[in-house]
């Protein structure tokens, strides 16, 4: 249920935008979302179509791109990616350290948006 205070937000931003720019209609909202954000796009989908109704980007889709968990290494500052949660206790592949930093795989954000 943490999709909706989100897709909220991304509602938000993006009209604003569009009012500020004089757009008639939002046709595409580009994401990119994190692998360790637990955020699933079907759900986003669905909250973005609710919220959306009567606004300009009623009836636009979102577009996501999953960005991958990367590390950067505390010890020798090498940056590398893990699959998957657990792997945030991975070694560092250069070093071997588990002495590490979350460097991209929260995010969300808004990249681009089709509109007319």
């Amino acid at each position: 249920m943490h999709e909706l205070p989100v897709t909220e937000t991304i509602l938000k931003i993006a009209l604003a935008h569009a009012e500020k720019h004089d757009v008639r209609r939002i046709v595409t909202i580009h994401l990119q979302v994190g692998n360790l954000s637990d955020l699933q796009g079907d759900w986003m989908q669905r909250y973005f179509d609710h919220l959306s109704r009567g606004t300009a980007a009623d009836g636009a889709r979102l577009q996501i791109e999953r960005t991958p968990i990367r590390l950067q290494c505390n010890g020798c500052t090498a940056t590398y990616s893990v699959e998957a949660a657990d792997g945030l206790d991975a070694a560092c592949p250069e070093c071997g350290g588990k002495d590490a930093r979350l460097v991209s795989g929260r995010e969300y954000f808004i990249t681009n948006m089709e509109v007319f």
